[in-house]
C-alpha cells in the first residue's frame, strides 16, 4: 500500500511538472503538430511505460534525459525529459503499475533515483542550445520576485524517491551506498 501510495504520488508530481514545462516551453509543444498538453501527457505516463518516440532512437530513462539536453536535439525536449524521467522512476520501481507484498524493491535504485533528480536540476539550469538558450526554462525572476514553483515540485519528487529507499532499506535491514559524483554530475544507473 505504501508503494502504490508513493507510485501514485510521483506520477502526480510528474504530470503537473510535465504541464509546466510545456506552459514555459510551449514551442516544445508545437513539435508535435496538433499535440495538446493533456494529450502529450497521456503520451508519457502510460503504465507500462510505452516505448519511445522515434526522436529517441529507443533511449529511456536517464539516456532520454540526457538526449533531450543535448544542444541540437530536434525533438520534444519536454517530452524527452519528462519521458526520460519516468521511465528512470518506474525502473525503480521495478518496471511495475502495481506492487504486491512479495515484490522486492532495491533501495540503492530509489537513491540513484533521487541524486539523478538533482543532478536534472542542475542540468536543466546549465545546458543550452546551440544557439546559446537554455534547452528548457524552468524557473524564473519577474522583478525582484522568483518563480521556484519548480524547484518544489522537483523537491518533491527528490524527497519521495530518499524516503521510499529508507522505506525500503529498514525493511531488508539494509544501507544505501551513497555515492558522490560532484565532479562529473553523472547519472547514476537505476534499475535491475
Amino acid at each position: 500500500m505504501v508503494s502504490d501510495t508513493y507510485i501514485d504520488q510521483t506520477c502526480t508530481l510528474l504530470k503537473t511538472l510535465t504541464q509546466k514545462l510545456y506552459k514555459m516551453n510551449p514551442g516544445e509543444l508545437a513539435k508535435t503538430p496538433g499535440a495538446t498538453i493533456a494529450s502529450r501527457i497521456s503520451d508519457i505516463f502510460k503504465c507500462p511505460a510505452p516505448p519511445p518516440e522515434p526522436d529517441l532512437l529507443g533511449r529511456k530513462s536517464t539516456h532520454a534525459m540526457l538526449a533531450g539536453l543535448e544542444p541540437d536535439y530536434q525533438g520534444d525536449r519536454v517530452y524527452a525529459v519528462m519521458y526520460g524521467l519516468f521511465t528512470m522512476l518506474h525502473m525503480a520501481y521495478n518496471n511495475k503499475c502495481r506492487l504486491f507484498m512479495l515484490d522486492f524493491l532495491i533501495s540503492q535504485n530509489f537513491y540513484n533515483s533521487a541524486r539523478n533528480i538533482e543532478i536534472l536540476v542542475w542540468r536543466l539550469k546549465t545546458r543550452h542550445t546551440s544557439i546559446d538558450r537554455l534547452c528548457l526554462i524552468t524557473n524564473t525572476v519577474e522583478g525582484d520576485t522568483p518563480n521556484l514553483s519548480f524547484e518544489r515540485i522537483f523537491g518533491k519528487l527528490i524527497v519521495l524517491s530518499d524516503t521510499m529507499s529508507l522505506i525500503i532499506a529498514e525493511r531488508g535491514d539494509r544501507f544505501v551506498k551513497q555515492a558522490v559524483h560532484i565532479a562529473s554530475m553523472s547519472f547514476l544507473p537505476v534499475g535491475l
